[in-house]
């Protein structure tokens, strides 16, 4: 057993949730101290210290919410006792909240965040061994300097790398074309590779405002146009292959940009990166030229957080820029 505890911070989501038989649905209902209390092997792993943040759903959870939940992690962070923390999650988000926690934490120490796709009363729930192989990963020295980490189903995923892929399966979590870092096994933490790219943006506060559009064959700029009216602080296009838009689209990316809000570019494909290499209008390379910034290889969700957190610092375009030029 370690010597060393591990904080395990509750945030609510279906693994905090059982079934309301009058009301026919699932609710938020259980506190962290009995999500501990049904993984009886926790007690053989390390010393724990409970903290209950909040018991919400994860669609409820917001920017400004992580950002006072990375504040926390931070403050529990800095006791020497301290190994690492767990946070338990609701899965919609929970690939959000681990990446603003990534881009806004301090602190080396582990943090990995958790969750289930099924409710404590159901049959088989995946909430207890998720629990239990976090709180083993946060514990284990080899997890320090990896950034904040995804654990469920027993793999250990990158923050930036991880997304959520379907709506059901305990095996929701993964990292397209680049895998988990490592797994959890029997007890045994063990990496296979490093986590690359690690980046830290630490604003006082971040922007809201800022708006994600997806596009789809003969979008136009309807959308854009009504955000810019909005008088909105930034926008993510995720844009079709390799960072395209349809042809009506371009009115409402230039009106924008003449309003000076930024325009980030990313793509709506589960894998690969935004690039100029097409030159028709439209294009990411046309993009480019008239001012959109290219967000790499991050997903529209990514990006937009980290857009808001850059905003917190600068709203100048080419220093707003140089935070998504990032491999």
């Amino acid at each position: 057993m370690a010597s060393q505890k591990v904080v395990v911070v509750s945030t609510g989501g279906t693994i905090a949730m059982r079934y309301d038989p009058e009301r026919e649905s699932v609710l938020p209902a259980l506190t962290g101290s009995e999500l501990v209390e049904a993984v009886p092997p926790l007690a053989d792993v390390c010393p724990l210290e409970l903290v209950e943040f909040s018991n919400t759903p994860s669609p409820y959870i917001t920017p400004p919410i992580m950002l006072k939940l990375s504040q926390k992690l931070d403050e529990l962070l800095l006791a020497e006792d301290v190994a690492g923390a767990v946070v338990t999650h609701g899965t919609d988000t929970l690939e959000e909240t681990a990446y603003l926690l990534d881009l806004t934490l301090q602190s080396s120490k582990p943090v990995c965040l958790t969750a289930a796709q099924r409710n404590a009363f159901a049959i088989s729930p995946d909430g207890p061994k998720n629990i239990l192989c976090a709180v083993q990963t946060a514990a284990s020295p080899e997890a320090r300097g990896k950034g904040v980490l995804v654990v469920m189903n027993e793999e250990i995923h990158a923050a930036r790398e991880v997304t959520k892929t379907h709506t059901s399966l305990v095996d929701t979590f993964a990292s397209p074309f680049w895998g988990p870092l490592g797994y959890v096994d029997e007890g045994r933490v063990i990496f296979r590779r490093q986590p690359l790219g690690l980046q830290k943006i630490r604003p006082a506060q971040l922007v809201e405002g800022v708006y994600l559009l997806k596009m789809a064959a003969g979008s136009d700029d309807l959308l854009l146009r009504c955000l810019v009216e909005k008088q909105v602080k930034g926008i993510v296009i995720e844009g079709l292959g390799r960072g395209n838009v349809p042809p009506a689209v371009l009115p409402g990316i230039e009106l924008a940009l003449r309003k000076n809000i930024p325009v980030v570019l990313t793509t709506r494909s589960m894998g690969g990166r935004v690039l100029d290499v097409y030159g028709y209008k439209g294009a990411a390379k046309s993009l480019k030229e008239m001012g959109v910034i290219l967000a790499g290889e991050i997903s529209g969700q990514k990006a937009r957080l980290k857009l808001m957190l850059v905003l917190g610092i600068t709203n100048k375009m080419e220093e707003i820029a140089s935070y998504f030029d990032k491999p």
